[in-house]
């Protein structure tokens, strides 16, 4: 016998994915701009590669699907980016770098434009998320500029700087991501992320 049941499935949320995705890409910038600071002298500088893919990219893609889910169109589209961002980036060190190091620094000054321009309209919009994710990209947005110039000019103590910038964005990602964690667990505030510097008009 055959049952029809017409009543509508009722699926259970998925638990908010933003923590892990802000850890993620936490990580792997803490990583990179620790290189481009100066600071592993006694490392290889690529210690951000290998999480490039499996942090930076594939945790961060996944956070992104699940925001999806979640029908977070803010943080599906940032995070399935710059998790697309570090799969590049990782494609770019391993596939082409090694056969046009000449061409390295304007590469990567092309790169880091695109996504400022990405991260520019991403850092308006933050603005109606919440201060914490405000400062994750107004954070970024300088630590890009500082890049693209520095490789394009050629300009060490630019990039350098821009390493020391995104050293704070990893750590302003980082506290967004506790607060997420803990404030979730609690079901109350207990690190604040703060309110929405402003909000916009719309559907």
């Amino acid at each position: 016998m055959t049952v029809n049941d017409d009543r509508p499935t009722v699926t259970a949320p998925a638990a908010d994915p933003a923590p892990l995705g802000l850890a993620a890409f936490a990580l792997t910038t803490f990583l990179l701009s620790a290189a481009n600071a100066g600071w592993m002298t006694s490392a290889s500088g690529n210690a951000w590669l290998g999480y490039a893919f499996a942090y930076g990219g594939v945790i961060q893609l996944l956070a992104g699907m699940w925001e999806f889910r979640n029908r977070n169109v803010f943080g599906s589209t940032a995070f399935s980016t710059y998790g697309g961002f570090w799969i590049g980036l990782g494609l770019w060190a391993v596939l082409v770098h090694p056969v046009s190091v000449s061409a390295a620094g304007h590469d990567l000054g092309w790169i880091l434009l695109a996504f400022a321009i990405f991260n520019t309209y991403m850092l308006i919009f933050s603005t109606q998320v919440n201060a914490a994710v405000f400062a994750v990209f107004l954070t970024l947005e300088a630590t890009e500029i500082l890049l693209f110039i520095g490789n394009f000019a050629g300009n060490s103590n630019i990039v350098k700087i821009g390493g020391y910038v995104g050293v704070v964005t990893a750590a302003c990602a980082w506290y967004t991501s506790s607060a997420g964690v803990i404030n979730g667990m609690k079901g109350t505030i207990v690190l604040p992320v703060g309110k929405p510097l402003m909000a916009m008009g719309g559907v």
